[in-house]
């Protein structure tokens, strides 16, 4: 699974990046308002809690390694307790955090890449 959360700048492009990742086979969550953009744009995607929005939220996801992904460009203040936690939850149990739509672009072509080379 991929967690995504994106500030309203970022919406419109996170769409093929999102797009992407289900066509890789991720299973898509996010927060409320990327949630319901993403569905706007015909993408399945379950809507988690942010952490203080009530639990389950997406911390309890990564602690039962339930999220292998996450995307989060966060912005403003309301979002940097969200934001400082989940890093900190995410680096404690190795998950990769992407916190740029062009970071998340690479790691979208890198995990493609990695799925297409043939073992030796």
């Amino acid at each position: 699974r991929a967690f995504i959360s994106v500030n309203d700048d970022d919406k419109r492009n996170v769409v093929p990046i999102a797009r992407d990742l289900a066509g890789l086979g991720f299973e898509l969550v996010a927060s409320k308002g990327t949630a319901a953009y993403l569905r706007a744009h015909g993408l399945d995607v379950e809507v988690v809690y942010k952490i203080n929005e009530g639990r389950p939220h997406v911390g309890d996801r990564l602690v039962d390694r339930q999220v292998h992904l996450i995307i989060n460009t966060p912005l403003g203040r309301e979002s940097y307790f969200d934001d400082l936690t989940m890093r900190r939850v995410a680096m404690l149990y190795g998950i990769p955090c992407v916190t740029t739509l062009t970071g998340a672009a690479a790691a979208v072509s890198a995990i493609r890449a990695l799925r297409s080379e043939k073992p030796s």
